[in-house]
């Protein structure tokens, strides 16, 4: 016999032509057997799930059932548990929330979010997965901005067709500003990532507003139309993730948004952390970085930050993901950024997909090289994560080889014996201050390289090109170079005899082990 639900007050009551205000929304999570997205007769509930309206947040009862209050202009969503799988759409998005507007959206550009019909039910449909041991697999993509059609079709051959039929992820993840303000590209983005046939979640960057909204509460409707909640949990065996906005709309001003969290997401943090062992892997998805780029330069209101470290300084195994920089670095928060907890936070700042915003000259294949500005290829990320809490993390270059982890730029040729003051460079794309680089000369002894952080001379070399040309080399130039926090350096010397000579580098990636590059110059004899 189906659970009757508790009585909330859901009445579809006419007072002067307007539905009564619901206090409360009440409904059942159930084991979908036969995958048809409603609840038939012999399909249980299932207990001990986690439902949440943004804010407050309810567990389900030995029949699967839950209340929770009302609140208008929010979206329910159910917190995947860790052996089961939600729906998928026709637009290959996971089906796990409800929209909450009774009497619709402020009317946006992109349409906002239209009217909802109150239901006496808001059900959600799961199925069991069988028991997958072992580690979780998760493809990481950091801002694939398209601005136009011909970007998205960049996106499909440069990062998605890759890796369709070859890939073995079973979760993804889309760091933010999914497009570049045109919110009408959503349904073509989401059809090229659904061919990589894996459950993807996606995180609000500061291009994916509404920017004709008039307030921050407004500036996600049509993001929330097409993915649901800005802020929202998804528990895999190995991991809880938790995704949150934190971009804050302040329209007017200038600049018009900052990094930060509203109470409702804090609160939502709080219940929801409450629900889980102290010992478990949490991983909090952001678009703005939670450090500052520019040091003194506060792109993240440090009194969010801090309260939300706070939150979890008593959690020994937590990962930070962000985007937003179109650059690739690793941060490791401690007292200077509030951070307390037992040892320091690791922030993956991870970079994008669309490199430097689809700029650059075209290849054989007509795709821009779109080089970031510190020197790191667009291209991808994997995180992987294993059932004792640990991580690891890789970067791919796109369309690259498959051990492409360092960029070299020496040059072509020096006089033989003269002062060594030029050097070979490498750029370490995962590399960080604590990671070991050293090179040699032919077969020589290997020496330490010297981190140095300056622009990229392989980037600032296309820069100079740019400037040069007497006509475009591209839709959009290369960016300037920036000073790069993975770059390292070796003198290369000119005793050596006269010829070609091979250089050798070597870097000691502390979760991919040795990585090596190769590449060469030569020493001429010159007259006076």
């Amino acid at each position: 016999m189906p659970h009757v639900l508790p009585v909330v007050l859901i009445a579809l009551l006419t007072v002067s032509g307007h539905a009564a205000a619901q206090s409360s929304v009440a409904g059942i999570v159930f084991d979908d057997a036969n995958a048809n997205g409603r609840r038939d007769a012999r399909e249980r509930g299932i207990e001990g799930v986690k439902v949440s309206n943004g804010r407050e947040l309810a567990i389900t009862d030995a029949q699967g059932a839950y209340t929770l209050p009302m609140r208008e202009g929010s979206t329910l969503f159910v917190v995947k548990p860790p052996r089961h799988a939600v729906a998928t759409g026709a637009n290959g998005l996971p089906l796990f929330w409800h929209h909450l507007f009774p009497l619709g959206s402020p009317s946006l550009r992109h349409g906002g979010i239209p009217a909802t019909t109150p239901q006496a039910s808001y059900d959600f449909a799961l199925h069991r997965l069988p028991r997958r041991p072992g580690e979780l697999k998760m493809l990481v993509f950091g801002d694939p901005q398209a601005k136009s059609m011909v970007d998205v079709g960049y996106y499909e051959r440069d990062i998605v067709d890759p890796l369709v039929g070859r890939h073995d992820a079973q979760l993804g993840i889309s760091m933010g500003d999914i497009v570049n303000d045109d919110l009408s590209l959503y349904p073509a983005m989401n059809r090229v990532t659904a061919k990589l046939g894996v459950p993807w979640l996606h995180v609000a960057g500061n291009h994916d507003l509404d920017f004709d909204a008039t307030r921050d509460e407004d500036a996600l409707l049509g993001f929330r139309n097409v993915f649901g909640p800005d802020t929202y949990a998804w528990e895999e065996p190995q991991a809880s993730f938790i995704v949150m906005d934190d971009v804050v709309y302040m329209p007017g001003k200038k600049p018009s948004y900052v990094g930060g969290l509203r109470e409702d997401q804090f609160a939502f943090l709080e219940a929801y952390l409450a629900t889980l062992p102290k010992e478990r892997r949490v991983v909090i998805s952001v678009h703005i970085p939670l450090f500052d780029p520019v040091p003194g330069v506060e792109t993240f209101r440090r009194a969010d930050r801090e309260r939300l470290f706070a939150l979890l300084a008593d959690r020994p195994n937590v990962l930070l993901l962000s985007a937003h920089t179109h650059n690739q670095r690793h941060y490791f928060h401690d007292a200077s950024t509030g951070w307390h907890g037992a040892k320091p936070l690791h922030e993956y700042n991870v970079g994008a997909t669309c490199g430097a915003f689809w700029s650059g000259v075209k290849d054989a294949q007509g795709i821009p090289d779109t080089m970031m500005s510190d020197g790191t290829p667009n291209g991808h990320a994997w995180a992987t994560f294993r059932p004792d809490g640990s991580y690891s993390l890789r970067y791919v270059v796109a369309r690259g080889a498959k051990d492409e982890a360092i960029g070299l730029h020496a040059p072509k040729v020096l006089r033989r014996g003269a002062y060594p003051a030029f050097g070979v460079f490498a750029n370490v794309y995962m590399g960080d201050a604590e990671t070991r680089v050293e090179y040699r000369i032919d077969d020589g002894a290997w020496k330490p390289m010297k981190r140095v952080e300056q622009p990229d001379p392989k980037l600032l070399a296309e820069n100079v090109a740019d400037d040069t040309a007497a006509s475009l080399r591209g839709y959009d130039r290369s960016p300037e170079a920036d000073p790069s926090t993975h770059l390292w350096r070796g003198a290369l010397p000119t005793d050596l005899a006269v010829g070609e000579h091979r250089i050798e580098v070597r870097a000691f990636d502390r979760w991919q082990g040795e990585q090596r590059a190769q590449g060469s110059y030569r020493l001429d004899d010159a007259g006076e």
